[in-house]
């Protein structure tokens, strides 16, 4: 295999073809664990503002979105939520706003990340799920 007017051929070729796109990634959907379908979609759509994703039910799966975002979460029934490390980190476009709507509704917000900015530069907080799935929510400050 060869680049055309080029001098790579073989593995440098397939690393060439690898860096210059000629395919690409369009999206990432974390997977995170829940114990019980009802609890996750209750919260994540009723406090969160979230949607299902698709319209068939899978069994012991549940898709969820929001403003073009999704969420995947797979059933685990035994999760001991003080040991779930479950965490994804979601970026806004406008993070004041976001927060006051859901102190608003009266979402929990993490104990330790109430709205601030963080050393590293990003404005965040964050707030746990029902089976403890860590969410933080950040924009440059």
């Amino acid at each position: 295999m060869t680049v055309p007017g080029s001098d790579l051929a073989g593995s440098e070729c397939i690393i060439h073809l690898w860096a210059n796109r000629y395919f690409m990634l369009t999206a990432v959907h974390p997977k995170l664990p829940m114990r019980d379908k009802a609890t996750t979609q209750a919260y994540y759509t009723e406090q969160l503002g979230f949607t299902v994703f698709g319209s068939a039910d899978h069994d012991g799966y549940l898709m969820l979105e929001r403003d073009g975002i999704q969420i995947h979460f797979f059933e685990h029934r035994d999760l001991d939520p003080k040991e779930n490390y479950g965490q994804v980190y979601l970026r806004t476009s406008d993070i004041d706003a976001l927060y006051r709507s859901l102190v608003e509704r009266g979402v929990a917000i993490h104990p330790n990340g109430a709205l601030s900015i963080r050393p590293w530069g990003q404005k965040e907080f964050a707030l746990l799920d029902p089976d403890h799935n860590l969410l933080t929510f950040g924009q440059t400050a």
